[in-house]
């Protein structure tokens, strides 16, 4: 069976790529599972956090994303990271300052971050035609500390930072600007979002006030990634799609390519699962730390499913009076689309 472009259907990862995993380790606390973001590892007082993903839709901002995706998911624990490791695949015809192009970036946006890179591979193949970078990064916390969306609970908020798309419409932005009719000041502005892709800042703030999990937004976009979570909870969700933020270029780059800015990898916004009672110290620690922060759905039962909720003219609060579709299982991302 010939697989399409992305990340691999939901239930084909479990059955051939999770259920293969025979060995289970007694140190090990969290597993491999749709919608979760790191693995947990016991070493004793502490913790150690870790994650690992890929690079390969983008060329001219590589290093920062290779940077920026991993410690997201970090940050997606409530912990801060700390170290990372790159391995660099790089297509025949790179040249050295290609290299310390990438590295430069790289070592920029780690230093911004205060996570030091501690070591990685590169090399040059032909067996990819342009750059590919798989990340590794780690952290710690003490015991018990992480944030885990298994503990999602009836009536909590969905919280939403920055705005979605931000990753998807600047790497378009950057490398397909041909493809695209937009002023120069809307061009910049969409390349200047991928300035915009750590979620760092807001799962270190939110790991301080508590929540039931947290995701960060990258293949699959924001519905993707809700439905991801709900996966790991057992619980149902509704989204309501009016209170979603998409920025204006953002709405304009995907209406001009034919693709849906909330199924669009976002790595810059982080779901934020925030129990009831604590929804206003989340938005005061939010604003605290600089983040835009936005509510755009409520947990349900499992058995109301995940949807969407549209407006209607007659909607009450938390979603009554919308229209509600079904969310489905994330598929290939819209950026495959343009960049494919």
């Amino acid at each position: 069976m010939k697989l399409p472009t992305g990340k691999l259907d939901s239930d084909l990862l479990r059955e051939i790529v999770f259920d293969k995993i025979k060995y289970r380790s007694d140190d090990v606390k969290v597993r491999p599972g749709i919608g979760e973001d790191c693995a947990v590892m016991d070493f004793g007082s502490c913790d150690c956090i870790m994650s690992t993903d890929p690079i390969s839709s983008a060329v001219n901002d590589i290093g920062r994303l290779a940077i920026h995706i991993t410690c997201n998911d970090i940050a997606s624990n409530g912990v801060q990271p700390l170290g990372i490791m790159l391995a660099c695949m790089l297509p025949e015809g790179t040249t050295a300052e290609d290299v310390e192009h990438i590295m430069g970036q790289a070592a920029e946006t780690a230093a911004e971050l205060n996570v030091e890179i501690i070591g990685g591979h590169t090399e040059i193949t032909p067996a990819v035609k342009q750059p590919v970078i798989v990340s590794t990064a780690i952290g710690k916390c003490l015991s018990g500390e992480y944030q885990s969306g298994d503990s999602m609970e009836l009536g909590d908020f969905i919280m939403v930072s920055k705005s979605v798309g931000l990753e998807g419409a600047g790497i378009i932005a950057c490398d397909h600007a041909d493809r695209l009719d937009l002023t120069e000041a809307e061009l910049e502005r969409a390349k200047s979002f991928l300035q915009m892709t750590s979620v760092v800042p807001e799962g270190v703030a939110a790991g301080t006030v508590g929540t039931h999990g947290m995701h960060d937004i990258t293949e699959g976009g924001i519905l993707g990634a809700v439905w991801e979570m709900c996966q790991i909870s057992h619980r149902g969700a509704e989204v309501w799609e009016e209170a979603i933020p998409v920025e204006p270029e953002t709405a304009k780059i995907c209406e001009q390519c034919g693709i849906n800015p909330l199924r669009l990898i976002s790595s810059g916004s982080m779901v934020i699962i925030v129990p009831r009672d604590r929804l206003e110290k989340m938005k005061k620690a939010m604003a605290d730390a600089g983040v835009k922060a936005s509510v755009i759905g409520i947990i349900r039962e499992e058995t109301e499913g995940v949807c969407m909720a549209s407006h209607t003219k007659t909607c009450g609060a938390e979603g009554e009076g919308r229209i509600r579709t079904k969310i489905d299982p994330p598929y290939a991302d819209e950026i495959y689309k343009v960049v494919k």
